[in-house]
């Protein structure tokens, strides 16, 4: 049973993704967040710094954007080509030029928003790329046939100079898939033609990625949400608003709740702190920690109280197989981005390495996210990456 709980009140808003009962997703927003991550503007270059091959773009924010320019020219599969790097970026754009941008980080107390040409729109069965002619597919999609047919569907009825992600909800869907690339190609040429009235000569905002929950109830399409409970009329509204123009989920059921019982609710607040806990202890007696950088986020796997009653390289296997499962729950709960390295008992015997980088690979499969397993490094550290769902900046609170 899934079901989506949101609570709001005077400072911010929590918003709860359980599965029987357990919390698998959570998210925290301050009451004045001004969340930008996936915003698409009209910006003017400003400075060109050369030695960096990279400029600063007003979009009309309080802070001037950033752009390398690789995210200036155009996008390419770079797992089969790489990009001239005699290029100079001033050959490519100049100060005071008008530039189509997306936001792809949000700006912190430090640093202003990272921003790129290369746009992705989302909708429910595709990631709409602008300006390529890439068309890649959901890697949870493993039927070889499956994915023929739907490269094909999706190549036939996109535009010409249109790309695309197919995603995992797209599996098994025709006519809903190209109704779905008719809607958000629509979406799209509106902004391409604001952005080039004559008027439109100043940074400005020219589409508003979804909200949280919009973004979770389109990533969700292809689950069976059974319930959504709520405790503001307002959030009432908009979330009937939102369900009733996605028929995947017609069935589901929206209720009011006091904000006292929905914290008694599967011992949510417990849940919850139990999610910011440095150590997490493992069902077998070992532990995992967690420990984030400003570069990388580590994680170290313990044996902990478990001693095991076998074999050394059973008992350290065993603590390593929990720990795999855990890490995958908690990098989804915790929304966990960028580099991650993660520290296993050491193991000797190949073939137990290779279970272990396959079971990750594995549980990884049930985050709604991007992840990518680089596998084990010459120092014995397996060495991963994950893609942020929600961005945790300007009000997102930091967790973990």
């Amino acid at each position: 049973m899934t079901e989506l709980l949101i609570q709001r009140n005077e400072e911010n808003r929590q918003i709860y993704l359980i599965e029987n009962g357990k919390l698998i997703e959570y998210y925290e927003e301050d009451g004045d967040t001004n969340r930008r991550e996936g915003n698409i503007y009209i910006g003017v270059v400003k400075d060109i710094i050369k030695g960096m091959q990279s400029a600063f773009v007003d979009i009309g924010t309080e802070k001037n954007s950033f752009i390398h320019l690789k995210d200036i020219l155009p996008k390419i599969d770079e797992t089969k080509q790489q990009h001239n790097e005699k290029i100079d970026i001033y050959d490519v754009i100049k100060p005071k030029q008008k530039i189509l941008v997306q936001v792809k980080k949000d700006s912190n107390e430090k640093k202003g928003a990272r921003v790129s040409t290369h746009i992705n729109l989302p909708s429910k069965y595709i990631v709409l790329m602008p300006n390529t002619d890439i068309i890649t597919i959901s890697q949870k999609i493993q039927d070889k046939n499956e994915q023929k047919r739907l490269i094909e569907l999706v190549k036939n009825n996109l535009e010409e100079g249109n790309g695309a992600i197919i995603r995992t909800s797209a599996q098994g869907k025709e006519k809903e898939i190209i109704e779905d690339i008719k809607n958000i190609e629509k979406k799209w040429n509106r902004i391409i033609q604001t952005s080039i009235e004559p008027e439109l000569n100043k940074a400005e905002l020219l589409y508003k990625s979804e909200d949280i929950v919009e973004k979770m109830l389109i990533d969700l399409a292809d689950k069976e949400i059974e319930r959504i409970l709520v405790n503001d009329k307002s959030e009432y509204k908009n979330i009937k608003k939102i369900i009733e123009q996605n028929k995947e989920h017609q069935k589901v059921k929206i209720e009011m709740e006091t904000q006292e019982n929905m914290s008694r609710i599967y011992e949510l607040d417990k849940q919850v702190e139990k999610s910011q806990n440095r150590k997490v202890w493992l069902k077998c007696g070992g532990f995992i920690t967690i420990d984030k950088t400003e570069a990388l986020t580590a994680i170290d796997v313990n044996t902990g109280k478990y001693t095991g009653n076998k074999s050394l390289e059973q008992t350290v296997f065993k603590v390593n197989q929990e720990a795999t499962i855990e890490i995958a729950k908690q990098l989804r709960l915790r929304d966990i981005g960028g580099i991650i390295i993660i520290d296993y008992i050491d193991m000797k015997r190949q073939e137990d390495r290779e279970a272990i980088e396959n079971l990750l690979k594995e549980e990884l499969k049930k985050d709604r996210t991007k992840t990518q397993v680089e596998g084990f490094t010459k120092l014995d550290l397996m060495e991963m990456t994950r893609k942020h769902i929600c961005s945790h900046k300007d009000g997102m609170i930091e967790r973990g």
